[in-house]
C-alpha cells in the first residue's frame, strides 16, 4: 500500500489505490483528524498507527451557525503564470449586448412544464436543444421568482445564437408576465410562442426556429481575449482523490483565468461548510465578507427550517470513495476556487458582474448546481468526479476524472484524466490548452452524447 501525505501537519495519509485514509500515528479518542492541514473531524475511538480511518472511528466536529471574523489573508492570490498561455485569445461569437458565446446553439426554453412534450417534439424535428422542467405554474413567492430568474438567465445566455420561448398561455409564468422579468431582448434572436394561440403549435414552432437558425447562421467566430470567459466550477460523485488531483487542477485553472482577467464561479454552498473561513479570509473587502457570511448562515437556516441536520453529508458514494465527513469534503471541494480573492457573492438568478472568483448561492445537487452556473452566464463548466456521472448542463460540461480508473472505465463520460497528478505529474498547461480548445468548439462528452439537462431549485409551496 502506497500512502500520500498531503500536508506536513496531517496525521492521516491517503492510500493511492483506494483513496481511503490511514493513520500516520496513534490518535486518541476525541483528538482531531488532520488532512489538508486542517481538522476534518475527530476520532470516536482510539486509532492505532496504520489503522483505516473512516466512518467507523471518526465523525464530524461541525455544529450549527457560527460567528465569523473577517481576517483578510495577507498572502492573497498571486497570478498563476504558465508558459505559452499568457495573453491568450479564443475564437468566440460576439454578441450585441457585449457578451461572447462559445457556442451558437438554438435553444427552446419553456415558461412552464405543461409544454415539455411539445418542446421535445420541436427539438426532435428541428435539432434545437430543449431543457424541460416541471415549474412555471402553481408556484408562490420565492419559488416563482427563482424559476423566472433561472429561465431569464437561460434565455439571455450568450451560448445561444437564438432562443424560442415556449409557453402554454394560462400559466402563472405566462409569456407576458415572463417578459416583465426578461427585459429587452433582440427580437431577431428571441422568439415567443404561446401554444394555446395556434391551431398547430408544432408547425408554428418549426417556422420560428427556422427563422432563428437563419439569423444564427450568419454568426462567425472572432478572436477575443480569454478575459471575457466565464467558467463554472463544480464537483459531483467525489472520492478521496478529488482534493488531491482534479479539484486542485481546476483551482489552478481558476487562478490562471482570474489572473488573465476572466471570471470563475464556485457554488455548492453546503460543501463550503467547514472550509468557509478560508474563503471568507480571501474576500476582497468587508462588504464581500458580510455577503459570504450571509451566504453560509442563510443556507444553514434553510436546513434547520426544514428540521434537517446541517451536516448530513457526504453521500454514500462519497463515503465509498474514501470521504468521511463534510469538513473533509469541503476542504477538497473548495480547492476548485484556487487561491484567488473572492470578488463577489451571487444569489439565484444573478449573472456574473465582476471579473475574478465569484461565489454562487445554491445546493450541491449536481443538476441544480450546473443549472445555476449556466443561468449565471458561465460559458462552460469544469466538473470533477471520482465516481463518474453522465450529467451535462446546457453549456459544455468538462468532466475531469480524479483517478485513472474512472477515466479509463467511463471514457464516454470523462473528458480529462487528472489521475496522473497522484504521481506528481504536472497537468496544468495541458488542462489550460484543453479548456481553451473546448471554448473554441471542441465537443465535450456531454455534448457528443446529447446529455443536457436543467433542474430549478424549489423551497416552497406548490398549489
Amino acid at each position: 500500500m502506497s500512502l500520500l501525505k498531503i500536508h506536513p501537519s496531517d496525521n492521516v495519509a491517503v492510500d493511492t489505490e483506494t483513496g481511503h485514509k490511514s493513520a500516520l500515528s496513534d490518535i486518541r479518542k476525541g483528538e482531531d483528524i488532520i488532512k489538508y492541514g486542517f481538522p476534518i473531524g475527530h476520532a470516536t475511538a482510539d486509532i492505532q498507527k496504520g489503522e483505516h480511518v473512516h466512518t467507523h472511528n471518526m465523525a464530524t466536529s461541525l455544529s450549527g451557525k457560527l460567528d465569523y471574523k473577517y481576517e483578510p489573508d495577507a498572502a492573497l492570490h498571486k497570478d498563476v503564470a504558465c508558459a505559452d498561455t499568457e495573453g491568450r485569445t479564443v475564437m468566440a461569437y460576439e454578441r450585441a449586448d457585449g457578451n461572447i458565446g462559445i457556442r451558437n446553439d438554438i435553444w427552446i426554453i419553456n415558461t412552464v412544464g405543461c409544454v415539455n412534450k411539445t418542446a421535445e417534439e420541436l427539438s426532435r424535428r428541428s435539432g434545437a436543444f430543449c431543457f424541460t422542467h416541471p415549474y412555471g405554474c402553481s408556484q408562490l413567492g420565492g419559488d416563482h421568482e427563482t424559476t423566472q430568474k433561472i429561465l431569464r438567465g437561460l434565455v439571455r445566455h450568450p451560448n445561444a445564437g437564438g432562443v424560442l420561448v415556449l409557453g402554454l398561455g394560462c400559466e402563472n409564468n405566462n409569456i407576458d408576465e415572463f417578459k416583465k422579468v426578461l427585459g429587452t431582448v433582440d427580437e431577431d434572436r428571441v422568439k415567443f410562442l404561446n401554444a394555446q394561440s395556434f391551431e398547430n403549435e408544432i408547425e408554428e414552432g418549426i417556422r420560428l426556429i427556422t427563422e432563428l437558425k437563419k439569423t444564427a447562421s450568419a454568426d462567425k467566430r472572432v478572436s477575443v481575449p480569454v478575459s471575457r470567459l466565464r467558467v463554472g466550477l463544480k464537483c459531483g460523485g467525489s472520492d478521496g482523490f478529488s482534493g488531491i488531483t482534479a479539484n486542485p487542477l481546476i483551482g489552478m485553472f481558476s487562478d490562471w483565468l482570474c489572473g488573465q482577467g476572466g471570471s470563475t464561479v464556485l457554488t455548492e454552498v453546503p460543501e463550503m461548510f467547514g472550509a468557509e473561513q478560508i474563503l471568507m479570509n480571501r474576500c476582497t473587502d468587508a462588504a464581500v465578507f458580510d455577503k459570504t457570511v450571509r451566504l453560509i448562515n442563510d443556507f444553514k437556516d434553510y436546513y434547520t427550517r426544514h428540521d434537517q441536520v446541517i451536516y448530513e453529508n457526504p453521500s454514500p458514494g462519497n463515503k465509498a470513495g474514501g470521504i468521511t465527513t463534510l469538513e473533509e469534503k469541503s476542504l477538497g471541494c473548495t480547492q476548485k476556487g484556487g487561491t484567488s480573492p473572492v470578488v463577489d457573492v451571487l444569489t439565484y438568478g444573478d449573472t456574473v458582474r465582476k471579473n475574478g472568483l465569484n461565489l454562487l448561492n445554491g445546493p450541491g445537487n449536481d443538476m441544480v448546481a450546473v443549472t445555476n452556473l449556466t443561468a449565471a452566464g458561465c460559458h462552460m463548466i469544469l466538473f470533477s468526479t471520482g465516481r463518474g456521472t453522465p450529467l451535462g448542463a446546457p453549456v459544455p460540461t468538462v468532466k475531469i476524472g480524479t483517478n485513472r480508473d474512472i477515466s479509463r472505465r467511463k471514457s464516454n463520460w470523462i473528458d480529462f484524466d487528472a489521475g496522473p497528478m497522484i504521481d506528481g505529474v504536472d497537468l496544468q498547461k495541458d488542462f489550460i490548452e484543453y479548456c481553451l480548445e473546448v471554448a473554441e468548439g471542441k465537443e465535450t462528452e456531454n455534448e457528443r452524447n446529447a446529455y443536457r439537462e436543467i433542474a430549478i431549485f424549489k423551497d416552497g409551496v406548490t398549489l
